[in-house]
């Protein structure tokens, strides 16, 4: 892997979500193979939904835990090992696939490396279903490569979970190019939410919250997914934000595409405009329970 991603941030330092703190020794001891660092991402986070294990319902508060030091610390608490010792499932921090793709990107930093998440959508999981996802990339070899941590075996949805495909129609993505291929009529953008069976959370709202989501995922602030500040919220997508997510989406799209005059003024949009950046406190819902609560963003606990 090479250092040195073109980019107007630098994607091989930690951002304060990414930061291991105290655990960074744990981080130095995982060698930044692709490979090797999904199995330490499967080994140490569990999906609390999708897993079909029986998790105990102490540790799903962990859901929240939106700091790699705070992941980290629920595991040491029950692991006080190597991070490659297996763990049973049912001791796994529960999480989803954020944290999945929050601790590959904090291995990798933790080595240098250029990484990042990227929030959208993947096809691959059911037939005509696109579930709402977070996956990791990575600067190799003169190009972002885009991985899928929470999957270890290639199948016909994933022909290689470690070097994905690209782009719109691809299994998976990036919400600036769904909410792109909705509004030119491409797609049927009721395909796209949480599972098929929740009627409620899906469509072009929650495929505009996505993009926001994108754009702080892509500057370092690697929000929960439930997190909701500025243009996030529910359905009723005014006029004039439609307009605004065309430009969003528009400028992550070239960005993607190696334009980093286009990635610069998106960064400068999100600095200034708090209806992209979160401010210190955000609202999160809690998808256990459906609570809404201000959570402070100036501690790491």
């Amino acid at each position: 892997m090479t250092t040195g991603a073109p980019s107007v941030v630098d994607h091989g330092a930690h951002s304060r979500f990414s930061d291991p703190g105290p655990y960074a020794p744990l981080l130095d001891g995982v060698v930044p193979d692709l490979a090797v660092v999904g199995e330490v991402a499967r080994n140490v986070v569990i999906h609390y939904r999708a897993s079909g294990e029986d998790l105990p319902v102490e540790t799903a508060g962990e859901i929240g835990s939106r700091w790699v030091s705070a992941i980290l610390g629920h595991d040491q608490e029950r692991h006080p090992e190597p991070l490659s010792v297996p763990r049973t499932p049912t001791t796994r921090v529960q999480g989803c696939c954020r944290d999945f793709a929050l601790v590959s990107v904090a291995i990798l930093r933790q080595h240098g490396v250029p990484a990042r998440s990227r929030i959208g959508f993947a096809g691959y999981f059911v037939p005509r279903w696109h579930h709402d996802h977070v996956v990791p990339e990575v600067w190799d070899d003169g190009r972002w490569r885009r991985f899928e941590p929470e999957v270890a075996e290639r199948s016909e949805g994933i022909p290689d979970p470690l070097d994905l495909d690209t782009g719109e129609g691809a299994g998976f993505e990036t919400a600036a190019e769904v909410w792109r291929a909705h509004r030119a009529g491409r797609i049927d953008v009721e395909r796209y939410g949480v599972d098929e069976s929740v009627p409620d959370v899906r469509g072009a709202w929650m495929v505009r919250n996505y993009v926001v989501q994108e754009v702080a995922h892509r500057f370092g602030d690697e929000m929960l997914l439930w997190d909701d500040w500025g243009m996030c919220g529910g359905p009723g997508t005014q006029d004039d934000e439609v307009a605004y997510v065309d430009e969003v989406a528009a400028l992550l799209v070239a960005a993607d595409a190696g334009d980093l005059e286009a990635e610069q003024r998106l960064l400068d949009l999100y600095r200034r405009d708090d209806r992209l950046h979160p401010g210190m406190r955000v609202r999160s819902l809690s998808p256990l329970d459906g609570s809404r609560t201000w959570v402070d963003l100036t501690s790491s606990v």
